[in-house]
């Protein structure tokens, strides 16, 4: 079973920038899609972009213009690249495969406040 860590959150003023990883113990090749999810307080865990084997990327509403969700095979990881970041974008961001993994991984810290 594919294990995921999930790393570059911090703390940011509205309008700065992450770059959040997702880092797989196995090849995410053996994947169609992988995706970045978010969950803030009091809220589903909602879809934020996902990519797939190809290269084809998907982008909530909410994150399109301002994220940008890339790959690196051979470094088996994931990325999401967060600009102009605003409070609504406060929350703990996972990463995961489709088929989804039933363990979700402990998610990294994103908190944008002044």
């Amino acid at each position: 079973q594919v294990q995921l860590v999930e790393s570059g959150g911090g703390l940011v003023q509205p309008g700065g920038s992450l770059r959040l990883s997702c880092a797989a113990s196995v090849s995410i090749l053996r994947f169609a899609y992988i995706g970045w999810y978010r969950q803030a307080p009091g809220k589903q865990r909602e879809l934020v972009a996902r990519i797939s084997n190809g290269g084809s990327t998907n982008y909530a509403d909410s994150a399109k213009g301002r994220f940008t969700i890339s790959r690196d095979n051979a470094k088996n990881t994931v990325y999401l690249q967060m600009d102009s970041l605003q409070p609504e974008d406060t929350a703990v961001y996972f990463c995961n495969t489709y088929p989804t993994n039933p363990s979700w991984g402990q998610g990294t810290q994103v908190t944008v406040s002044s």
